[in-house]
């Protein structure tokens, strides 16, 4: 069987989408006639091919439609409700695949199919019972599960300890103590993606002292996911880069498959794990799994749940980002988060679903002034605690059992276990979830100098000593022809300028440094880069100058740039 691949379908380029009208527009691609359909609601696309499903036949306006949103088939008068995707006539009957829409940076718009669009359905096996105990999935920590799958033990995204994204998220919730070994004495891992709430290379060190052979398989995306493992210094023998789409065998009973997300195929993998024929389906952080198209009535679905605020629009201030439309936007981005995770589980009715994948904290005093903003757009949203805002997974799991009672719905803790055999067997069992006694379930101490101290080592590098730094990695980053001017001013925690700090501006429309902000119109962004104070970096030149200098080290010794150690890393 082929992989499957994401091909584009339809290009439209900006002018032709300054041309889209609001709600039905039919589009044909001129180099093979096909035709497709875009629905347009203020900044948003869905879209179609101009197809319908019962038997092939095309669509035209429905002139019944008052709402400016049905197509009607010219061969048996089926409806189709394009801004949902749902058959109206006859209704209940069939929902239409969608084609992932694609804005460009350059205000374009390209329409893409993936092929095949149900991969998972290749070589069906038959569904066999589950004994009790047979298949149990263990919750450690934010992404982190456990399943024990017969005699085997599947690991995904093992952040256990230490911090991600630099020192901005750190664990709400303490793994189990023998998380150690958990992790050690799994059989394979899955890491779906190289942010580092999920790629964790504090926690893989761990893993590397005692199983550098460990098995683990990640998705052939385009930016890889071991992209910095040399950096890194982890040492990890049997890194495995896996086609979307094709089954893995495991053994007689198990496979999994990983599959691409829509909106970020890049990047961005989901997976499903089937087991004697039972699905279990972890879509992870993707935005459209495999564009929208995934099993239904898998045994356990699982996703993200969380969104709210983080850097922004928390630290964003001037312009706009007033604390009342602060407020206003994370409330908004919250509840459709939520009715969107609502309505997918709805939508595929898994016999059990369980939200994960959420839970961090921005633990350390240096956030504490998020906390504090965050704190008073809590009051503006009548929730008062001071904490960042997020949805919880509790709030998502109430709102699916009032859509979707009939879905099982599980909210975990820290060593909690579910046994899919007896909660496929009897959905009422109390004994299909199990908690460890005396669980702790939330941290109270993350380490922090173990890590920041090793963070703040990297300010100090003599590469940033040379003021070429800057100009050399805007141009490695490749980001210019942009109407946009952008001050970074390095800061003290308490986002005041640093004595000696770096202060300057890049142009990206040429990549250029000025000193001063250029006289046309452009848009304007400064960022204020926060450092630790106690980091003292001998200045080579005057912070106000960019020109080269002779005793500049040579690019090649700089470190920057994609760089991984092939000799780890296979494709399957």
């Amino acid at each position: 069987m082929d992989p499957q691949t994401a091909k584009v379908v339809l290009s439209l380029d900006a002018e032709a989408v300054d041309l889209l009208k609001e709600g039905i527009n039919f589009k044909k691609n001129p180099e093979d006639n096909k035709c497709y359909i875009i629905y347009k609601s203020e900044d948003s696309y869905r879209a179609c091919k101009n197809q319908c499903k019962h038997q092939g036949g095309q669509f035209v306006k429905d002139i019944e439609d008052l709402d400016g949103s049905t197509v009607k088939c010219t061969k048996h008068n089926w409806k189709l409700n394009v801004s949902t995707m749902k058959y109206v006539n006859p209704p209940d009957s069939f929902m239409q695949d969608e084609l992932e829409v694609e804005v460009m940076e350059d205000g374009g718009l390209q329409l893409v199919e993936l092929n095949p669009e149900d991969p998972w359905l290749s070589d069906p096996r038959e569904t066999l019972e589950l004994q009790p105990g047979e298949v149990q999935v263990t919750y450690l920590t934010h992404a982190c599960m456990e399943l024990k799958l017969g005699s085997c033990k599947f690991l995904f995204d093992p952040w256990l300890q230490g911090p991600a994204f630099a020192r901005g998220w750190w664990l709400m919730h303490e793994p189990p103590a023998d998380w150690r070994e958990r992790l050690c004495g799994a059989d394979l891992i899955y890491i779906s993606h190289m942010h580092s709430d999920h790629l964790s290379y504090p926690s893989l060190e761990v893993l590397s002292k005692k199983r550098p052979d460990m098995p683990i398989y990640v998705g052939d995306t385009s930016r890889p996911v071991f992209w910095y493992l040399k950096q890194s210094k982890v040492k990890l023998t049997n890194i495995n880069v896996v086609p979307f789409g094709i089954w893995q065998n495991v053994n007689e009973h198990l496979r999994f498959m990983i599959l691409m997300d829509g909106v970020h195929p890049e990047m961005d993998t989901c997976i499903i794990v089937q087991y004697k024929g039972h699905m279990i389906l972890n879509t992870v952080d993707c935005t459209r799994p495999n564009g929208g198209r995934l099993p239904q009535n898998v045994a356990l679905m699982m996703s993200d749940f969380a969104g709210g605020a983080s850097g922004f629009p928390m630290t964003f201030y001037g312009g706009k980002y007033t604390d009342s439309w602060k407020a206003e936007f994370i409330k908004n981005e919250r509840k459709k988060l939520l009715n969107y995770k609502a309505s997918l589980v709805k939508t595929l009715q898994p016999k059990v679903y369980c939200p994960f994948a959420g839970y961090f904290v921005e633990a350390h005093p240096s956030d504490r002034i998020i906390f504090n903003v965050t704190f008073s757009l809590c009051l503006l949203l009548q929730i008062h605690k001071e904490t960042n805002t997020k949805n919880s997974a509790a709030d998502l799991n109430a709102l699916i059992n009032k859509r979707a009672p009939e879905v099982l719905t599980w909210t975990p803790v820290p060593g909690a276990v579910l046994d899919l055999g007896l909660a496929l067997r009897d959905p009422t069992d109390s004994q299909a979830v199990s908690v460890p006694v005396q669980t702790k379930v939330y941290k109270d101490n993350w380490a922090f100098d173990v890590y920041v101290n090793e963070q703040n080592k990297a300010v100090s590098a003599d590469i940033f000593s040379y003021r070429d730094w800057i100009p050399f990695y805007y141009s490695w980053a490749g980001f210019k022809d942009y109407n946009l001017v952008v001050r970074v001013i390095e800061t003290k925690d308490d986002f005041e300028p640093l004595p000696g700090g770096y202060d300057y501006l890049v142009d990206f429309s040429d990549l250029t440094f000025p000193v001063k902000r250029p006289s046309r119109e452009h848009s304007y962004l400064e960022l204020k880069n926060r450092v630790e104070q106690d980091q003292q970096r001998p200045r080579r030149l005057s912070p106000q100058v960019l020109e080269p200098l002779s005793d500049q080290p040579p690019a090649a010794e700089t470190g920057l740039g994609p760089v991984f150690g092939e000799s780890a890393i296979q494709r399957v």
